[in-house]
C-alpha cells in the first residue's frame, strides 16, 4: 500500500511518516508541506492513499483532494485532521474523501482507514458519522417554504445570508462551488432589490426580514452552516452516494488503552507534538 502524507506541520508529518513506516503493509512514497506538494507528489508517484490534513497555507487540503480525485482516479484520499465540524466534514466528503479521521486516531485506526480506503470503502471516526448521520436527516425532515420578500429568489437568499454572516465574494463562490463572477451577480441583483447601497444596509436587510438564524452559521441542530429563509442547506446534496462505515472505539481499560499491552505508538496522540514521541518510540523497535 503506497501512501503519502500532506500535513504542514513538520513534527506531525515527521511523526507520521516514521510510524506508518513501521507497518508491514506500508510504503510511504512521499511527504508533502503543503496541498500543491500533495498533488504533485499524487500525480508523480501514484500512491493508493493520500493521507491529507485540511488547514494548510495555499491550497488547502480540500481543494488538493478536489484535484486529486480528478487528476488521480485511482488514487483515494483519507483526511487527517483537527477538524470536526459539519463544514470540513462536508466539504471533504463533497471534494472526495473516502475517510475522515481526527488527529486522535491511534496508529490502528488511520491503518484500518488506509486499508479500506484501498478497498473503495469510506471509514469515518465515529464521531464524524454521528454528526454526517444527524445532518443527513435534518436535509430530509420536510421543511415548510417561506416565500423571500422583495422578489429574491432562492439562490439571492442564499446569497444574502452569507453576505450577512461576514463572507467575502470569493468566500461565497467557493462555499456555493460557483465562480466569483457569478456571485457579483447576485450580489448587484440583492442591492438593487432590497435597495441597499453597500453590504452592510444588505446586512441590516437580512436581519430585519429575519433571512438568517438569530446565531449565524448555525442550524437547529448546532451545525456550523448557514440557513437561508426557504429552507436551503448547501451540500444537502452530498449526502447518501458513498456507504461509510464508522470507526466503533473499541472497550478501554483503566489506563485508557483497548488493551494492557498497547505500546506508546499504538495510544490515540492528543496533540501533534505526541507525534513527534511516538515516532521517536518507533523507530527504536
Amino acid at each position: 500500500m503506497r501512501i503519502v502524507v500532506a500535513d504542514d506541520q513538520t513534527v506531525v508529518r515527521d511523526g507520521l511518516v516514521s510510524i506508518l513506516g513501521h507497518l508491514a503493509d506500508v510504503e510511504v512514497v512521499g511527504s508533502a508541506a503543503g496541498g500543491a506538494e500533495a498533488v504533485s507528489l499524487a500525480v508523480e508517484q501514484a500512491p493508493d492513499v493520500v493521507l491529507m490534513d485540511l488547514r494548510m497555507p495555499g491550497v488547502d487540503g480540500i481543494e488538493a483532494t478536489r484535484r486529486i480525485r480528478r487528476s488521480c482516479p485511482s488514487t483515494q484520499v483519507v483526511v487527517l485532521t483537527t477538524y470536526a465540524d459539519d463544514t470540513s466534514i462536508l466539504d471533504a466528503v463533497s471534494a472526495g474523501a473516502v475517510g475522515y479521521l481526527t488527529k486522535s486516531a491511534s496508529r490502528s485506526e488511520i491503518h484500518r482507514a488506509l486499508n479500506a480506503a484501498c478497498n473503495g470503502q469510506a471509514l469515518l471516526d465515529s464521531g464524524v458519522y454521528t454528526r454526517l448521520v444527524a445532518t443527513a436527516r435534518a436535509a430530509a425532515a420536510p421543511r415548510a417554504r417561506i416565500p423571500l420578500p422583495d422578489g429574491l429568489t432562492d439562490r439571492e437568499g442564499e446569497v444574502l445570508s452569507l453576505i450577512a454572516a461576514g463572507l467575502s465574494n470569493k468566500e461565497i463562490a467557493q462555499r456555493l462551488y460557483v465562480s466569483e463572477v457569478t456571485i457579483k451577480t447576485h450580489v448587484n441583483r440583492i442591492f438593487a432589490k432590497t435597495r441597499s447601497r453597500d453590504r452592510g444596509q444588505a446586512t441590516a436587510y437580512a436581519h430585519r426580514y429575519g433571512l438568517i438564524d438569530d446565531s449565524p452559521g448555525l442550524t437547529e441542530n448546532g451545525l456550523a452552516r448557514p440557513l437561508t429563509r426557504s429552507g436551503h442547506r448547501p451540500h444537502d446534496s452530498c449526502l447518501g452516494w458513498r456507504r461509510i462505515h464508522p470507526i466503533a472505539h473499541p472497550r478501554m481499560d483503566d489506563h485508557g488503552h483497548d488493551d494492557p499491552a498497547r505500546c506508546l505508538h499504538d495510544s490515540a496522540p492528543s496533540n501533534p507534538a505526541s507525534l513527534g514521541r511516538e515516532a521517536k518510540e518507533a523507530s527504536r523497535l
